[in-house]
C-alpha cells in the first residue's frame, strides 16, 4: 500500500511511503501569486506528482493529511492561506478519488513522543527511525519533510491495521 503523508502549507512536504519505507519526500510544490513575492500551493504540480507515483485503478493508496487548525497569534491572512492550501489538497484527493485520512498533530506527535518538543525534534526522530534517509534531512529546514515522513509512518504503524 502506498501511503502519502502530507504536512500541508506553503513550507510543508509530501512523503511517498510504502511497506514501511520512504520512497521519496518532496517539498510542497508552490508557485508565485501576484506581485509581492507571495507563494501559493501549486495544485497542478501536486496532481502531477501524485499521478507519477500512483496507479489510479489500484485502490491501495491512502493519503494522510495533518489536520491543522488556527493557532493563537497567527495572522488572519496567513491562516487563510494555510486553509487554502489544505483545501487544494482535499480537492485534488477528492477529484482523484483517493481516500483521505486526517490526523491531528497531537496524535502523531504523542505516538512518536514529540509532545512539547522543539520543531526540530521531529527531524531527529525521523533520522533515528529511518537512518538511511538522514542525508535528506540534514538541514534544519527539513523538519517539514520529517513531519510528512512521521505522519505517513504513523498511519502505517497504526491505522493501516484497521483498513
Amino acid at each position: 500500500m502506498l501511503i502519502i503523508g502530507i504536512d500541508p502549507g506553503i513550507s510543508g512536504s509530501i512523503c511517498f511511503f510504502e511497506d514501511g519505507k520512504i520512497l521519496e519526500v518532496i517539498e510542497m510544490p508552490v508557485m508565485n501569486e501576484g506581485k509581492k513575492n507571495k507563494k501559493q500551493v501549486n495544485g497542478a504540480q501536486i496532481y502531477n506528482e501524485f499521478l507519477k507515483r500512483i496507479n489510479i485503478k489500484d485502490d491501495e493508496t491512502r493519503v494522510v493529511i495533518e489536520q491543522v487548525s488556527a493557532m493563537p497569534g497567527q495572522g488572519v491572512t496567513s491562516m487563510f492561506n494555510f486553509g487554502q492550501s489544505f483545501g487544494i489538497l482535499k480537492g485534488i484527493c477528492s477529484a482523484m478519488r483517493l481516500p483521505m485520512f486526517f490526523v491531528r498533530p497531537a496524535k502523531w506527535k504523542k505516538y512518536f513522543n514529540l509532545i512539547n518538543s522543539q520543531k526540530d525534534a521531529s527531524r531527529t526522530r525521523a533520522i533515528e527511525i529511518f537512518p538511511y534517509f538522514s542525508t535528506q534531512l540534514s538541514k534544519k529546514k527539513d523538519s517539514n519533510k520529517a513531519d510528512a515522513i512521521l505522519i505517513a509512518s504513523f498511519y502505517h504503524e497504526t491505522y493501516q491495521k484497521e483498513d
